[in-house]
């Protein structure tokens, strides 16, 4: 990680438009001619560089967007998809037969929580759901048809910190396969540097950062991707997760000023965690030296991008958690929304939102609380004046 810098690696990307635009042109085409018939059959087969057949296969865009993100990860390939969870499972189809399990954290995404709880069961895959940062527990809960260890690096909704070098570690061990959602900290940690097999990202969030559109990526080895592309056995082909050609150059366009988002989104959130957390209000950021793997993290990331934009606070109560969230939001500080990664902080609380998926009592167990707020801290240019805001917010709600 020390010599590694993403951001670089994305800046030192350059193309050029088909009549030398700074832009690389956009194919508007779902299909692609051919002056030969042998071109295309070679094309179909994989075998002919440069060339295109269909849309759903591969198109430029889509390609362009997926060398930059590979170059972010720092894997041999990227393929990209039309949302994040258009990424996560084919990544799961793809690695896993009948019969197979998958040892999981317990404090993931919920849609992918859903998805290994209640789909994988239909073609007979296990998924155990374990706290990820006790390794002696990951390890305990493998077994002979375990084929996948899955994790975020920092969890959603509860900001755990999971130990990628370990865990992948543990996967070798074991001949899995560590498959890391790094969505929550893009550019500050590089999962395939410390290990990890496969790296997804939902684009939708930090990566595109507008709120605009949906997307997701994975990033691997240039064999797992071309698996994942194979017209006869690819999940990813085969499924048709595939991202639309305009949207694809829209995110690339962002990408590029990805580096100077995140460190306003981790110098914000930083900023905002330590004033509430000695104000005596329960926050938890990995950011805070009372995060149980502030030390881990801090060995992890690359500091120029921080510590995230991701925080919680706890309100107490639903109802106060929505009270709260109401006025921010009447008070012009963000919106009561999902997802993250937008330029005003985002919030919500997760129990009864994006984590809904997961049952009360699994929530109770893993210390999802009913007045736990999700906040994705914005790129607000004066911080001590959102934090004065939000303070008197919480003063007249007798949270603070």
């Amino acid at each position: 990680m020390a010599n590694f810098n993403p951001a670089d690696n994305i800046q030192d990307l350059q193309y050029f438009g088909e009549f030398g635009g700074v832009n690389p042109s956009i194919s508007d085409s779902s299909t692609y001619t051919f002056i030969s018939a042998k071109t295309m059959f070679d094309t179909f087969e994989g075998n002919a560089e440069g060339c295109y057949l269909y849309s759903r296969h591969s198109s430029p865009s889509n390609l362009y967007l997926g060398q930059a993100l590979a170059a972010m990860e720092g894997t041999e390939a990227a393929n990209v998809a039309a949302s994040g969870m258009g990424a996560i499972t084919p990544v799961l189809m793809q690695l896993c037969n009948s019969g197979d399990e998958i040892v999981s954290s317990r404090t993931i995404y919920g849609g992918t929580y859903a998805f290994m709880k209640n789909m994988l069961p239909k073609w007979n895959i296990k998924t155990h759901f374990i706290d990820i940062t006790k390794l002696d527990l990951v390890e305990a809960a493998i077994n002979s048809n375990t084929k996948i260890l899955y994790c975020e690096t920092v969890s959603n909704p509860l900001l755990e910190v999971a130990d990628i070098e370990n865990l992948a570690k543990l996967a070798k061990k074991h001949n899995l396969k560590l498959v890391v959602d790094n969505t929550f900290s893009p550019l500050s940690v590089a999962p395939a540097k410390l290990g990890a097999d496969v790296v997804i990202h939902s684009l939708t969030k930090f990566i595109n950062g507008s709120s605009d559109t949906v997307g997701g990526v994975i990033c691997a080895t240039q064999a797992f991707i071309d698996d994942l592309k194979n017209v006869n056995s690819g999940a990813s082909m085969l499924l048709g997760p595939t991202m639309d050609s305009l949207r694809a150059a829209s995110i690339l366009k962002n990408l590029r000023t990805l580096h100077i988002r995140m460190k306003q989104h981790s110098h914000n959130a930083t900023y905002l965690a330590a004033k509430f957390e000695n104000d005596g209000l329960k926050v938890v950021y990995p950011g805070l030296k009372s995060h149980p793997s502030h030390e881990i993290y801090s060995t992890m990331i690359n500091k120029e991008y921080g510590f995230g934009g991701m925080m919680t606070i706890d309100a107490g109560s639903l109802d106060k958690a929505n009270e709260l969230m109401e006025m921010m939001q009447h008070k012009n500080l963000g919106y009561l929304a999902v997802s993250l990664g937008f330029y005003k902080t985002l919030f919500s609380a997760p129990g009864t939102s994006t984590s809904s998926e997961i049952p009360m009592e699994e929530q109770k167990e893993m210390g999802l609380t009913d007045g736990l707020i999700r906040l994705s801290i914005g790129l607000d240019n004066d911080i001590e004046r959102t934090y004065q805001t939000m303070k008197q917010c919480m003063k007249e709600l007798k949270v603070l």
